[in-house]
């Protein structure tokens, strides 16, 4: 009867200890990382596309666009965005993750192991953040290689690296959540090409008062922009001003969202 249930229901296989439960988390959270490893192509797309990226902006289009009111150089204004496209984009591929997890049997092969449910999105979340904030900081050493130097203080370089890392987890559980509402992997890749828009119309890439109108509305509300523009600010020892509580805000929205959508979805495509 136990063997039954558990194999139904995953989401409500209990762990049996606190250690238990972290035990399965890590274990978990390699096996995420080990997928990663075994799959080169994603890996080099996640490390290579924000230097590539950064090389197009800087050399290529860097002399053609000015950065507005800031004053900035062009490889000052546009890094902080790089930074947030490396980890966003990794981080959103963890949809695809999560939806090939559903479609390809693993997840009955979980029912049959004693661990909690949780666990299983908790741990692509986890290794997520990981795999992306270390992706942040090789674009920032590709950054730093391209002449990008970063004037921020000790005191800056705690809440910067504390706005990458929500960042990351905002869309960590954004993704997990989409990669459990779709049905294929190939409709979870769609919201990667979504999280990699925004960084573009927002005030990351060009500054938002050169946009048009509705353009420049939708860039100087979206939740990229105060991002970005905290980033940017802490990286180069400048104000942050309303920019650092609108980033905190939209990040805990993020997750606030995120997290309880992932859990209801997970429940809801494990039960029998």
């Amino acid at each position: 009867m136990s063997t039954t249930t558990a194999s139904t229901d995953l989401d409500t296989a209990p762990a049996a200890s606190r250690g238990a439960a972290a035990g399965d988390l890590r274990r978990l959270v390699v096996r995420a990382l080990r997928h990663e490893v075994r799959t080169p192509d994603a890996l080099i797309v996640n490390i290579a596309l924000p230097a590539i990226i950064m090389i197009l902006f800087v050399y290529v289009f860097g002399g053609a666009i000015t950065t507005g009111s800031s004053g900035l150089d062009y490889i000052d204004f546009v890094v902080p965005a790089v930074l947030l496209m490396a980890g966003g984009y990794g981080a959103a591929l963890t949809a695809v993750n999560v939806a090939e997890d559903m479609t390809r049997g693993m997840i009955d092969r979980f029912r049959t192991l004693p661990i909690g449910g949780w666990a299983v999105p908790a741990s692509h979340v986890a290794a997520s953040l990981l795999r992306n904030v270390l992706a942040t900081a090789l674009a920032l050493a590709v950054a730093v290689a391209l002449g990008f130097r970063p004037r921020a203080t000790p005191a800056d370089w705690a809440p910067a690296l504390a706005l990458v890392t929500g960042y990351v987890l905002a869309v960590s559980a954004l993704a997990v959540a989409w990669g459990l509402l779709v049905r294929s992997s190939q409709a979870a890749g769609v919201f990667s090409f979504v999280v990699m828009f925004f960084p573009y119309v927002s005030d990351g890439v060009v500054p938002a008062e050169t946009m048009p109108g509705p353009l420049r509305s939708f860039a100087e509300h979206q939740p990229v922009t105060p991002v970005v523009e905290a980033l940017r600010a802490l990286l180069l020892d400048r104000p942050v001003g309303d920019a650092g509580w609108i980033a905190a805000a939209w990040l805990c929205a993020g997750v606030l969202a995120g997290v309880p959508a992932a859990a209801v979805l997970f429940r809801r495509r494990t039960s029998a």
